[in-house]
């Protein structure tokens, strides 16, 4: 992370500094005055408030600068028409000006578990930085950017979206060196309209790349392996398949341990990681890609995929109040919520799914959660479900003979009837997208146990 002057950002962005102000220095920056830190360049958005009410308090709370679309008192100020774009801009320059490499990560389902993956793996070699929590959006990344140490040799950069030419935009500004697309599954297709526009909306992380970059893609994908149309960059394809440049096989899931041997040419290496679910297998070999793109040796690989562990709220697995909690809340879809069913169904005990909602998946929601309801079937003995879908995921519930299956209307019924229906060594799955807030069920079921 570096100073940049106002004058430079400016001169960046195209947008106007008061003479007086211009060699006013910012590190970093942050659209939100709850979390900013004392130097930073505050952003000025349009959301349910307009943001410049909110400049008096971020100089208050010791923002050095702030990037808005009109004065609002005597502050040090780039004035620009839209400080969204600005900012997109202003990140990009100094992404070029660091100079450093860049790994942007995308992937319907598992981009973050996979970014940490490949962020455990290139620091063993590399002075490397990452995207922080979630942020993967066109705020978020290039803030991230912005906060790229200057010693950094190559940065890890998670890129997401959910309609058509977001990803576009986010390569434009990133410029990725080495790209990798973990999944195309069915988020957002309520949006994209199928899985083949979500592939179309993916692949628009090429627009940022050089005929040099290279690609990284998971040859277990029906829409990914083979790609449908020729591009410039060079493709690696990891996956279990034998005609995958980067293979595992001899995959074995013992309990909380994930081991496989990785293949590629002649070298061939075992993994162990400290993990439960053979989904992780497909986001470990994409680590392994990136790692051996970029040099990294077997034996640092090894050691970065031995001491990686999980994102808290990520299939996090803990002993509480005498039962076993997977809490895994962070988000889901179709595809992660079928990897978690699994993970709860290979647990010895009475198995117990808290399901929520997964949004954004318009009108294939009925379907999708009722196919849920199929799979929590299979794999649990009581099945909760809370949202407006939730009659369909106890509708696939019954279909396989489960009556032990009900619908929620609030959180607070549910973690009611969960308090009052589980047993001591009971195993209970927490699941939901992020917008359902099922953590709030977890507080409550765990407040008086």
């Amino acid at each position: 992370m570096a100073f940049i002057t106002l004058k430079q950002a400016a001169l960046w962005c195209g947008g106007y500094v008061e003479p007086k102000y211009e060699n006013v220095e910012f590190l970093g920056a942050c659209n939100d005055t709850r979390v900013l830190q004392p130097g930073q360049l505050f952003i000025v958005l349009q959301g349910a408030r307009d943001g410049h009410d909110f400049i008096p308090a971020a100089m208050e709370k010791g923002a050095a600068a702030v990037l808005c679309s009109r004065q609002v008192g005597d502050y040090p100020s780039i004035i620009v028409e839209d400080p969204r774009i600005a900012l997109g801009i202003i990140a990009r320059e100094e992404r070029k000006r660091l100079g450093c490499k860049v790994v942007g990560i995308t992937g319907s389902v598992g981009k973050s578990t996979t970014k940490e993956m490949v962020a455990a793996v290139l620091e063993t070699t590399y002075r490397i930085s990452k995207t922080p929590a979630n942020h993967n959006n066109d705020i978020g990344m290039p803030m991230a950017i912005l906060a790229i140490p200057e010693d950094t040799q190559v940065a890890v950069l998670e890129m997401g979206m959910n309609h058509f030419r977001e990803m576009a935009y986010l390569s434009q500004i990133a410029l990725p060196d080495v790209a990798a697309i973990v999944n195309i599954g069915t988020m957002h297709i309520e949006f994209l309209g199928s899985r083949e526009g979500i592939r179309q909306a993916k692949l628009e992380i090429l627009e940022g790349m050089t005929p040099e970059g290279k690609l990284l893609l998971n040859g277990n994908d029906d829409m990914l392996c083979p790609l449908p149309y020729e591009i410039p960059q060079a493709v690696t394809y990891f996956g279990t398949g034998e005609n995958h440049g980067i293979r595992a096989v001899e995959v074995c899931q013992e309990p909380e341990l994930l081991r496989f041997t990785v293949q590629t040419g002649s070298t061939a290496f075992p993994v162990e990681m400290a993990l439960e679910g053979r989904h992780f297998v497909t986001d470990s070999l994409c680590a392994v890609a990136v790692g051996l793109e970029l040099g990294v040796t077997p034996e640092s690989i090894q050691e970065g995929l031995s001491a990686f562990r999980n994102m808290a709220g990520r299939q996090e697995t803990f002993r509480k109040g005498g039962c076993t909690i997977i809490k895994d809340c962070y988000n889901a879809g179709p595809e992660s919520m079928a990897a978690s069913l699994a993970v709860l169904g290979s647990k010895p005990g009475r198995r117990v799914a808290v399901l929520g909602d997964m949004l954004e998946l318009g009108d294939c929601a009925p379907a999708e959660h009722e196919k849920v309801g199929i799979l929590a079937a299979k794999n649990a003995d009581l099945v909760f479900a809370y949202g407006p879908n939730g009659r369909y995921v106890v509708q696939g519930a019954a279909s396989q003979g489960m009556t032990d299956a009900q619908c929620f209307e609030t959180r607070e019924e549910m973690a009611d009837a969960l308090a009052a229906a589980v047993k001591e060594n009971d195993v209970i799955l927490f699941k939901g997208s992020r917008g359902m807030r099922l953590e709030l069920v977890l507080e409550r079921f765990l407040k008086d146990r």
